[in-house]
């Protein structure tokens, strides 16, 4: 662990637009993990600030919670982003993805890039680690191999209840035959391109579905972007200086990060809801991110 990929694994990325069962922690690292979550949950529920656990778990959550933002900065998960991403990294988000047993959550098709202000960026990649087992019983991500090599193709915003993306976007006419499943063991990871097209069922296990998804940027993503947004440096340096560059919390819900918070989610929310149908200040206020699986 901690070595990087393979030359195969790295073609694959390439090739198909994603790459799973990456080991990264070990089963010991995983138990310690879940036992931060779920301490989270049993002591934190209300959250802090005006905002619930789950929207610190959901967006941005490495800006106020210092364990997830450690959890960003693993030499494990590094190695392996920088292997097709190169030596100059930032984080934009880290996210919890969660589904309950017998949950009937799901996440339509989508790219991540589509609302995020990046363009269509090849710059880009979500490493999703698993800390349960995600079968495709609990509904790990499918893929469709080689949709990356499209630009950004339009999304239908659906608003679904039982949708986990916040506006319930969706791409239409997937061909469901092409996908690919990635299932993964606790402990294992994949990576995927920003625009690879994916998607999640609902978790018909017995266990929670747990996963945690942490977007890396290069410095170089920013180049032509408008508006401001916001990432943390976790190796290399940031000579583009495109970035409002971030360090990191204090200490759990400390007051100047949450306010950092706030403005970083105003900042992003005013891209992100940019072009969305429906109401647009339910999107803005329900939190940045919103994609994932």
């Amino acid at each position: 662990m901690g070595q990087g990929i393979t030359a195969k694994e790295v073609d694959q990325y390439h090739r198909d637009g994603f790459v799973a069962g990456i080991p990264v922690f070990d089963s010991e690292t995983v138990a310690s993990v879940r036992s931060e979550i779920e301490d989270l949950e049993r002591n934190h529920r209300d959250g802090m600030g005006g905002h619930d656990l789950n929207q610190f778990f959901r967006v941005n959550g490495h800006l106020v919670i210092p364990f997830l933002a450690d959890l960003a900065r693993r030499p494990e998960i590094l190695d392996a982003v920088e292997t097709v991403l190169g030596p100059n990294l930032l984080v934009w988000s880290v996210e919890l993805f969660i589904k309950e047993p017998g949950s009937k959550k799901t996440v339509s098709w989508h790219q991540d890039l589509t609302y995020w202000g990046m363009g269509e960026t090849d710059g880009e990649t979500t490493a999703w680690i698993a800390l349960s087992d995600v079968s495709v019983e609990a509904g790990c991500m499918r893929f469709i191999p080689g949709s990356h090599k499209n630009a950004i193709v339009a999304h239908e915003d659906t608003w679904g209840g039982e949708n986990l993306l916040s506006r319930g976007q969706q791409i239409a006419g997937v061909q469901e035959e092409r996908a690919a499943y990635g299932p993964l063991q606790p402990g294992e990871m994949s990576l995927h391109h920003g625009r690879c097209f994916h998607a999640s069922g609902p978790n018909r296990s017995t266990d929670r579905r747990i996963g945690l998804a942490i977007r890396y940027v290069t410095p170089e993503v920013r180049d032509e972007a408008t508006g401001r947004d916001y990432a943390m440096l976790v190796r290399g340096c940031d000579s583009a200086r495109g970035w409002f560059n971030v360090a990191g919390p204090r200490g759990l819900f400390a007051a100047e990060d949450l306010a950092l918070y706030d403005r970083v989610l105003a900042d992003q929310s005013a891209v992100l809801a940019a072009g969305a149908t429906g109401d647009v200040a339910m999107y803005a206020n329900s939190g940045a991110a919103g994609t994932g699986a």
